[in-house]
């Protein structure tokens, strides 16, 4: 077997508040002999998200922290170069948990093998046809339960996630929805692009009652990405008997002071409201549902997908901070 080095970028120690350069470091590695059931894959895209940051904290979450001195795990595709195992052979394309690097070799267990389709970038992958789109169905379906005619507002309507949300719960019925974004450019996106009915700049005002200018009528569902007044202002405008899937509180990822909470809780008493946050690990169980779904509205040409891609493993971190900071449409990726 010819030799396999590798760039890998790792967490050298944890951030306090916003992440920077000095918390990360490129490493490269050269890997052992390929062993029986193991392969080597060289990745096309690896994906940064929002999720990762709370996973630099040596905290209590939903997942293990990650540890100092090792690779950023994430999701990446990539393809396989040199093979020991049967079920992957040489040009097998797989998605991973591997994550920041440009390639890998483990063992073929811990990959999943794809089909190449003529046409679909393999990009799409690791977002509006996998976990990030599976995310927004998942939050519409089993945690908020959409009915046929709901209101509903989503914020961080022009990221990943976001914008899967808004297309998925027009195709399910819903009857209005509404999402925010963080410039003119991105809210215009969301009404021509991804069929928004309404949507507001949360910079412009009070979100509260910009979204009480968006939905008179009230909301029925509240897809949250974003946390903090974004919340205030969902509770402020639910109907009775409301409904949230708690997904994401990006307003507060890079805070160093405790996030007081919303002022209007009692709302959730009063109103009967159902809030419920998840993540996606415990609902996977609904990936061949979704998959079937959405292969079909994608191959109908009713589904839109925005890209932000930076070019170099090298360029990761610059990736990660600005995605971080706004600057993506759509998904964030590297394309190696």
């Amino acid at each position: 077997m010819s030799e396999f080095t590798t760039t890998e970028i790792h967490l050298t120690s944890r951030p306090t508040g916003w992440p920077t350069h000095d918390n990360f470091e490129q490493v490269t590695v050269t890997a052992q002999e390929l062993e029986e059931n193991q392969v080597r894959v060289r990745n096309a895209f690896i994906s940064v998200d929002p999720y990762m940051r709370g996973r630099m904290n040596d905290t209590r979450s939903y997942v293990a922290p990650y540890q100092l001195g090792a690779t950023i795990a994430g999701g990446a595709i990539g393809e396989v170069v040199e093979s020991r195992s049967a079920e992957l052979p040489v040009g097998t394309i797989v998605l991973h948990q591997h994550g920041w690097s440009d390639g890998v070799q483990a063992n073929a267990s811990t990959f999943r093998a794809v089909p190449n389709i003529p046409g679909v970038p393999l990009s799409l992958r690791l977002h509006i046809l996998g976990m990030t789109g599976l995310t927004a169905y998942v939050g519409l379906t089993e945690i908020a339960h959409l009915k046929e005619g709901d209101v509903v507002f989503v914020s961080g309507a022009a990221g990943a996630v976001g914008s899967a949300v808004g297309q998925i719960a027009k195709l399910l019925g819903a009857k209005k929805v509404i999402g925010s974004a963080g410039s003119a450019e991105k809210v215009a996106l969301l009404k021509e692009k991804y069929g928004y009915d309404e949507a507001f700049n949360y910079k412009d005002g009070d979100v509260r009652e910009l979204l009480r200018q968006a939905a008179p009528e009230g909301i029925d569902l509240y897809f949250d990405n974003v946390g903090g007044d974004h919340l205030e202002a969902a509770l402020d405008s639910f109907n009775d008997g409301g409904r949230a899937a708690l997904c994401g509180a990006i307003s507060s990822y890079n805070t160093t002071e405790r996030t007081p909470g919303p002022d209007n809780m009692a709302n959730i008493i009063t109103r009967a409201l159902n809030l419920r946050g998840f993540t996606l690990a415990a609902h996977l169980n609904l990936a061949p549902e979704f998959q079937e779904k959405m292969g079909a509205w994608f191959a109908a040409g009713k589904i839109s997908y925005d890209e932000t891609i930076v070019h170099g493993i090298e360029n990761t971190v610059d990736a990660f901070i600005t995605m971080m900071q706004g600057a993506n449409t759509g998904k964030m990726l590297v394309q190696i």
